[in-house]
């Protein structure tokens, strides 16, 4: 628990909370004892007000409609299996004998329940403050990417669209590279059809990329 703590930056006063925050139900069925469940539910909503409240303060030109498209995007499955992976949560599960011989220390939809126990944990035994701090700090560079991307012509649609008019071809998106540290990633795509190559194009995502990849190739279309 001690390595956990280090990674999330947090030090447990209950070390009973983070110990529940990582019980899964399998693990909890077999062993008589309170699973992540409570927690999860608590932590989804902790979530969900942080981001709001955040998204409020710091982006002062996004519209109601397309703050709720970014908590969206960044309050999801994906951005927090993202989480747990980066503070290797799966080491420190508790599953079932059944649940852990079908890997289910890396199935994200149990990786992501974790990390709302986990924020839930330390609302509990920390306080909102402590809370913020982690959701804020694994969850910023996420909101970032999202509210750059938010309102943003679906480029690949239309160039699919423009392709295809006359008929079915193959447009095939590849990363080519990726650059720069792992909380700072560049990722260059490019896009082809029928395996001729259209153009290139970065972003701080893969999907960045590839949309800027499609938007550049309309552009060399026009």
């Amino acid at each position: 628990m001690e390595e956990l703590e280090k990674s999330i930056g947090y030090k447990f006063k209950n070390r009973e909370l983070i110990k529940t925050a990582l019980t899964h139900t399998s693990y909890a069925y077999e062993n008589n004892v309170e699973s992540n469940e409570k927690l999860e539910f608590l932590g989804d909503s902790i979530l969900e007000f942080i981001s709001s409240i955040y998204l409020y303060e710091k982006y002062k030109t996004l519209r109601e409609g397309e703050m709720t498209k970014v908590r969206a995007a960044v309050v999801c499955e994906k951005s927090l299996y993202r989480v747990a992976k980066k503070h290797n949560f799966s080491d420190f599960l508790y599953l079932g004998k059944s649940e852990r011989l079908s890997g289910g220390e890396d199935r994200p939809a149990i990786l992501a329940d974790s990390v709302e126990a986990v924020i839930a944990a330390m609302y509990i035994d920390g306080g909102l403050e402590q809370a913020k701090r982690f959701i804020i700090d694994n969850l910023k560079q996420d909101i970032e990417v999202a509210s750059k991307n938010v309102g943003q012509k679906d480029y690949k649609t239309v160039l699919q669209e423009k392709l295809q008019k006359n008929g079915e071809v193959e447009i095939k998106y590849t990363i080519l590279k990726e650059s720069g540290p792992d909380h700072d990633k560049t990722f260059k795509a490019q896009v082809e059809c029928n395996k001729k190559k259209l153009a290139t194009g970065e972003g701080k995502s893969k999907k960045q990329a590839e949309m800027e990849a499609a938007r550049k190739a309309l552009e060399e279309m026009k």
